[in-house]
Formats: structure tokens, C-alpha cells, sequence
């Protein structure tokens, strides 16, 4: 919104837009904007990009893209590269994944009968339960996305939680869901690297990252880090994306559908579960238990991503739900309220999402691989 818009002046401007365009649309079309909400549609309009000048984000998605595989990309420059790489697809896709997933950017084991929106909550409660944390402890969120979970943990918990991001757009977003629901005072955010972080040694009484670390190149040297600001005797709890034991690095198949996950996902490679366990290891790590949890979720994890499941409270989803978004989102470009390159983003994230369900189908890949581990109280212990 521009310096002195209003709210009014706005929806007024998006209705003088769509009906100087409305001749060119079909009134299927036309009523998709209306499906998705008026104030969804001005908010991933305006969101699209994150920090990238709106004009520069066709050549920020194409950039993105070649550092991916299956576009001629290498992995060893998406490693050298993973900050320009993580922070263009985080501006690009950040807008995209509140639109349609909520605050909180990730998957959770699901029992039947509990709602995805439930369960994310429940995901988040284990975790700090599994951590043990107490009113007043200093924790700290490695990868913290918009800060969905940092608030919900932070409430839960009554602690106070520091989400660490290289975005800044996700942090200028995070500031402010903070400020409306109150914890801004308890509650901050760093922008920092995860790999370098600003933190003196044994600073946080608990540190936990939630589907975050897999965009590190090196998860031990990642680990290692966390290890150098937790306190003596606290733990570390994450959940990972790994590619399980079933995956066939040999298999042409198993490698498009590993390609497509970290293409539409932003990741450098997708590591095996037993190398993170590796690394936790190696970097000092005391593991008191780890196990992925996707292996006994009662509903699967990637239900609300399969084209063969719909549902009302997750529409938008759901496949006719992806089809009106990706009818929005070529609306809105084309009227110019989106940014030239949006449907280029919705298109990767559309194959991220369906390289998700055939990952999870074949039990190749999981997004929930959770370890808890220990830092001992000195060297040795």
C-alpha cells in the first residue's frame, strides 16, 4: 500500500482494476477472485517478490531456477550459493505459502478426525514439550519463516523466543503478526545466517528448528553452530526433511521426484536421516532419541497437498483450490497488480507439491524425521 493509501482507496483501486479487465476473462475467472477473498487476493498480490523490486522478479525467478537440477543447476553452486538461493525463493514464495498454508510453514503428524490447522498446533506443542521448556527460558528458533511457530510456542510456553532468518521480508512480516497478537515484547527477530550466528557461546537455555536446517549446505557444520550457543545440559529438538532409507539414488525416477522437492522448496540437496544423525554426532551432540514420526501418522502428512483429497477447510489446497489460485495469481499478473514472473513461481511450487505426494507415496522422503538431542555439561560427559 502506498505512504497515505487507505484500506478504501485500495479495495477501490483493485475494483477499478478488475473491472477495466473484466472483458477479458471468462466469468469462471472473474469469479475465482471472488472464491479467494478480495483481501487474500490484495495480500498475495502485494506480497509476491518479498524485497526483490518488483520489476526484477522474472529475472530473480529465472536466476532461482538455474541453480536447480532438473534446470541444468549443480549442487555444488546451489551449496556455494545457498543464501542468494534460499533468501530469492523465500521472497518469492513466502506470500504464496500464507496465502494458502497459514502462518506456520510446515507439515505435522495428523491423527483422524483432527484438522490440518489442529494438528500444526499440536506439531508445534510436542516439540516444546519435548524440550522441556519453562516459563521464562530464552529460546531460540533456527530458520523461524514468519514466525508462526515462534508464537505459538512463545504462548504456550510463556517463554521468550528469538527467530533467527536470513529474510528480511519475512522478518519485516514476522515484526508485525508479532505486534498484533502481542508478544512483540517477549519475542524478536535476528537476521542472520544460520551457519554464522551473532550469538555469544551457551547463550539459550533451548534451541529447536522446524523443517528449517534442510536448507543448510552442510548440516554438520549447521549443527555445530546451534551446539556453540546452547547452554550446557539443554537440548536441541528439530524436525528434518531426509530422503529415507527407501530412496534409490540409482533410480530415475527417485531422483525427479528429489529434484522437483528441492526446486520448489529451496533446498541446496535433501540429506539421508542417518547423515543428519551423523552430523548431530559429530558436532558433539548426546541424541536421546529420534525417529521419524511420519512413519506412524494415522492421516498422512501430504493428505492436504493430494489432488485426490478435498476438502472445505483446505480449500485452497486442495486441486480445484490450486486451479482457482493458479487462475488468480495469471489474473492478477495480467492486470498488472502482480508482478511480472508470479506465475512462474506458482508453477514450481505446484511441482514441489506434487513431487511431495509422489515422495511421500513411495515412502522415499519425509518432511518430520524429529531428533532430540543434548548438549553434555562439559566435554566428554
Amino acid at each position: 500500500m502506498k505512504v497515505g493509501a487507505t484500506k478504501r482507496d485500495e479495495d477501490e483501486g483493485l475494483r477499478d482494476s478488475l473491472s477495466v479487465s473484466f472483458s477479458h476473462f471468462s466469468t469462471f475467472q472473474i469469479g475465482i477472485v471472488v472464491i479467494m477473498s478480495k483481501a487474500g487476493a490484495l495480500d498475495l498480490a502485494s506480497g509476491v517478490g518479498g524485497k526483490i523490486e518488483k520489476d526484477e522478479v522474472l529475472s530473480a525467478v529465472e536466476q532461482y531456477e538455474k541453480y536447480h537440477g532438473c534446470t541444468g543447476g549443480e549442487e555444488e553452486e546451489r551449496k556455494a550459493n545457498y543464501t542468494d538461493m534460499v533468501n530469492k525463493y523465500y521472497d518469492l514464495s513466502t506470500s504464496f505459502y500464507e496465502f494458502g498454508w497459514g502462518e506456520s510453514f510446515h507439515f505435522a503428524h495428523r491423527w483422524k478426525g483432527e484438522s490440518l490447522k489442529e494438528s500444526i498446533k499440536r506439531h508445534e506443542h510436542f516439540l516444546a514439550l519435548q524440550l522441556g521448556l519453562k516459563p521464562g527460558q530464552k529460546v531460540l528458533d533456527v530458520g523461524c519463516g514468519i514466525g508462526g511457530p515462534l508464537r505459538e510456542i512463545a504462548r504456550f510456553s510463556s517463554t521468550s523466543v528469538t527467530g533467527l532468518n536470513n529474510n528480511e521480508y519475512q522478518i519485516t512480516r514476522g515484526k508485525e503478526l508479532n505486534r498484533i497478537v502481542g508478544v512483540d515484547k517477549t519475542c524478536d527477530f535476528v537476521k542472520a545466517d544460520f551457519m554464522k550466528m551473532p550469538f555469544p557461546d551457551n547463550s539459550f537455555d533451548a534451541v529447536y528448528a522446524i523443517e528449517a536446517t534442510c536448507h543448510a549446505p552442510d548440516a554438520y557444520g549447521c549443527y555445530k553452530e546451534i551446539y556453540r550457543v546452547l547452554k550446557p545440559g539443554q537440548c536441541f529438538a528439530a524436525y528434518e526433511w531426509c530422503m529415507t532409507d527407501s530412496f534409490d539414488p540409482q533410480n530415475k525416477e527417485h531422483q525427479r521426484i528429489k529434484a522437483e522437492i528441492e526446486i520448489g522448496d529451496g533446498l541446496p540437496d535433501i540429506r539421508f536421516s542417518r547423515q543428519c544423525l551423523d552430523a548431530l554426532k559429530q558436532a558433539g551432540f548426546e541424541v536421546i532419541w529420534e525417529k521419524d514420526l511420519a512413519t506412524e501418522s494415522p492421516v498422512t502428512w501430504y493428505m492436504p497437498l493430494d489432488t485426490n483429497h478435498f476438502s472445505l477447510s483446505t480449500f485452497r489446497l486442495t486441486a480445484v483450490g490450486r486451479f482457482c489460485t493458479r487462475n488468480l495469481v495469471k489474473f492478477l499478473e495480467y492486470v498488472g497488480l502482480a508482478p511480472k514472473g508470479s506465475q512462474r513461481v506458482q508453477d514450481f511450487l505446484e511441482k514441489a507439491a506434487e513431487g511431495l505426494v509422489e515422495g511421500g507415496r513411495k515412502e522415499i522422503f519425509t518432511p518430520m524425521y524429529f531428533f532430540l538431542v543434548r548438549k553434555p555439561l562439559s566435554d566428554g560427559q
